[in-house]
């Protein structure tokens, strides 16, 4: 049977969340490309493991919802960084950042809304 496409997204990209939370933690912020705050850490770790609950749950709908959801708060962030919006002062994104909360928000929607449900 082939694999939802929510399904195979959520499974590789909340064990993304999860690295780049941990990496936050790990790499000097002079090496950094994107925010090594750590509460954007803390943020990432804790949506990588519910993101990892969702696939494990093997719910499609959870994981459609997770998709969705992280797209649109991916959205936001783009949008708070560029209008100095809460947590701007806590994430301490950078334009990196800014480029894949576009990119990484718009891929997760359009999977989340496009794809099929089942």
């Amino acid at each position: 049977m082939k694999t939802p496409l929510n399904l195979a997204v959520l499974r590789l990209f909340a064990p993304i969340l999860i690295v780049v939370g941990v990496m936050g933690f790990v790499v000097p912020a002079s090496a950094a490309l994107t925010s090594g705050a750590a509460p954007y850490n803390v943020f990432h770790l804790v949506f990588g493991l519910m993101g990892l609950g969702c696939v494990m749950s093997r719910k499609p709908a959870a994981v459609r919802a997770f998709n969705l959801g992280f797209g649109l708060i991916d959205l936001y962030q783009a949008l708070a960084s560029a209008l100095d919006l809460w947590p701007r002062s806590l994430f301490l994104w950078t334009r990196v950042d800014d480029v894949l909360h576009l990119v990484v928000g718009a891929g997760l929607v359009m999977v989340g809304l496009l794809a099929r449900k089942d």
